[in-house]
């Protein structure tokens, strides 16, 4: 991924950050997401970009004081999106890329009606 952003936000630091298209339809609002192997929770998710606000006390204990605008950060999500990708499609998934569709959904149940 990319860092994007960086600003104040009260107390806090906003950072932006762009994900791989691959990566990204792992990520949710309120999810979990690894960021150079920091466990984070994400404020908010528009495509490929991602919002963390991070209290004083992470940027003190980890290395995301030194995050700026351009750096290349290594990105982790969460590994239950991943399963729960393949229990649905199954060998679906490898000959896909995954993408999990609303057809896809309503079709196996997980939308009302």
């Amino acid at each position: 991924g990319e860092v994007l952003e960086r600003r104040p936000e009260g107390r806090s630091e906003r950072f932006r950050i762009r994900a791989p298209a691959e990566l990204a339809k792992y990520i949710a609002e309120k999810g979990s997401i690894c960021v150079d192997g920091i466990s984070l929770t994400v404020n908010a998710v528009e495509g490929a970009i991602f919002d963390l606000n991070i209290v004083p006390h992470t940027l003190a204990e980890t290395t995301m004081d030194e995050f700026r605008p351009g750096r290349r950060v290594n990105l982790e999500v969460d590994l239950i999106a991943r399963y729960l990708e393949r229990l649905l499609l199954g060998e679906r998934a490898a000959e896909t890329g995954g993408g999990i569709s609303e057809a896809f959904l309503a079709e196996h149940g997980f939308l009302g009606k």
